[in-house]
């Protein structure tokens, strides 16, 4: 039964990311990991008969205090998911924006010394 794991793990820096990522990757019957959530704290893992307890506990031991938030079937979607995408297109004349850019800066900054060289309009 293809089933997906969300998991809240407290993840502050992208090494505790990736290190949290691994290590549900490596775990047996896992098919995709991603990151949710606004602050990305959240582990969304799909895969077959997979022991979301035990993931819970390995992600504590390993990376930090998490929490189980939702295990759910994979292949049922709800309605909502469904909705059809509502897609615009703005049609811009070309010749209109060759007059109004700028062109860009380019600066060259030494480490040794700290100072800068660039050319360019500010």
């Amino acid at each position: 039964m293809k089933q997906k794991i969300v998991i809240q793990v407290q993840m502050t820096c992208n090494k505790c990311r990736s290190k949290a990522m691994a290590l549900v990757a490596a775990t047996g019957g896992v098919d995709s990991v991603a990151l949710a959530g606004d602050a990305k704290d959240q582990l969304v893992v799909v895969g077959n008969d997979v022991d979301s307890v035990k993931l819970t506990s390995a992600l504590r031991k390993k990376v930090g205090p998490a929490q189980l938030l939702q295990v759910a079937d994979a292949g049922k979607k709800k309605e909502e998911e469904k909705k059809p995408a509502i897609t615009t297109t703005a049609v811009v004349h070309p010749s209109y924006y060759q007059y109004y850019q700028q062109p860009a800066t380019i600066i060259y900054e030494y480490p040794a010394t700290g100072y800068a060289y660039g050319y360019g309009y500010p």
